[in-house]
């Protein structure tokens, strides 16, 4: 027999410090649970009766609403279990959510809570961000995913296209991001699959080939020899420069490093993305960097570019955006180091890693830039640097049309 209980799901969490309030369906020990819809804060939740406590301030309509949903899913639980006693909790579950109302937007903060959970604060900003567009656009804070279908979504296309001039590479994340929306509520059966408006003859995500484009050997030079910038834009382009020399570091653990570090002339380092373990050696024009900030140290532990210096490593979140903040003032700087040289590039942080790449060209096995670039698959490197491999291609080109 099937039983029905209403819990408080602490696998996601709010913004708030709130909990989802679900529906807990078990069977032959198995579980499964339904989203209702309704957040509360812990200190306001009786786990005994499965009900809000009266400090909550809505706590008779919310427990009325609660056990609407309760008694519905007992009695829908008992009909399955009276006409088919083989049915699985799955199945179970799947006829209850068929019988309510299921809000995509629901589904989308439960998403949103399990990438605060994994401290993927970056990815949460950005999608929160898309999702508030989305509501926006939709004139509503609601929506049913039966409404979710391929005529809207195309028509959401066309208003990021030509009404909000967002570019084809950025309407794809959108896209990206609702379906994986979606997929969660396929997977926790809040929708059934049958509605599902992605795929072939439906809505398709084509991820477009993105344009990298970096700095040549004689642009380099250029920045590296620049003479007359200010104190900030100095310390942007020698962030820029150090992230350069080793190989493309990423802005986030260049600003992480410490000198602890840099032992026997090599430098060991976590990166943030993927957490690998990472040694190379270091440059003679690295070194001239490290040299430069060298009397600002006190200890081995101290950060050796000091933005952080303030930060709390302990609070990813605010990590995050202090690095976020910290990396669109250096590209403000780089900008105008740009102009003042004339670079008739877009210059950055994160092109520097395009700039090791097009200057290594074909010049370097792809095995070598594999290790340089820690990737784990070589195929990411081939598909990275075909970016920048252009002598085989341009030798072709030569052959056919000098005559």
């Amino acid at each position: 027999m099937a039983t029905v209980k209403i819990i408080l799901r602490k696998n996601y969490q709010k913004k708030d410090g709130s909990y989802p309030i679900t529906l807990r369906i078990t069977k032959d020990r198995k579980a499964r649970f339904i989203f209702t819809g309704e957040y509360i804060q812990e200190k306001d939740w009786d786990a005994e009766k499965g009900l809000a406590k009266t400090s909550h301030k809505n706590s008779k309509r919310l427990n009325n609403f609660l056990l609407k949903k309760l008694s519905e899913a007992h009695n829908i639980a008992l009909d399955v279990e009276t006409n088919d006693s083989e049915k699985t909790v799955k199945n179970i579950k799947t006829m209850i959510v068929n019988d309510r109302n299921t809000n995509f937007f629901n589904v989308a903060d439960m998403y949103l809570g399990a990438l605060n959970k994994r401290q993927k604060f970056h990815q949460e900003n950005n999608d929160r961000g898309r999702l508030n567009i989305f509501k926006t656009y939709l004139g509503k804070s609601a929506l049913d995913f039966k409404d979710l279908d391929q005529d809207l979504l195309e028509k959401f296309k066309n208003h990021l296209s030509f009404d909000l001039k967002r570019s084809e590479r950025t309407v794809v994340n959108y896209m990206i991001l609702i379906r994986t929306i979606y997929n969660l509520a396929i997977s926790k059966s809040i929708v059934d699959r049958n509605l599902y408006p992605f795929g072939r003859g439906q809505v398709q995500i084509k991820i477009p080939e993105s344009e990298k484009i970096g700095l040549n050997r004689e642009e380099i030079k250029l920045l590296e020899n620049i003479k007359e910038i200010t104190p900030a834009q100095q310390h942007a382009l020698n962030v820029w420069l150090f992230s350069f020399y080793f190989a493309g570091i990423r802005v986030g653990d260049v600003l992480k490093l410490r000198w602890s570090d840099f032992k026997d002339g090599r430098l060991y380092y976590r990166m943030g993305k993927n957490k690998k373990l990472v040694s190379l050696k270091v440059p003679n024009k690295a070194q001239a960097i490290l040299e430069r900030y060298a009397q600002e140290r006190v200890k081995r532990s101290d950060l050796v570019f000091s933005d952080l210096k303030t930060v709390d490593f302990s609070d990813q979140k605010y990590l995050t955006t202090r690095v976020k903040t910290i990396t669109r003032n250096f590209n403000r700087r780089l900008e105008l180091i740009g102009e003042k040289l004339e670079i008739d590039k877009k210059l950055s942080m994160h092109i520097a890693r395009h700039s090791f790449g097009n200057i290594s060209g074909d010049k370097i096995p792809i095995q070598m830039l594999q290790k340089l670039y820690r990737h784990s698959s070589i195929t990411t490197t081939v598909n990275y640097q075909q970016n920048f491999m252009h002598q085989e291609t341009d030798e072709a080109l030569d052959k056919v049309i000098n005559f």
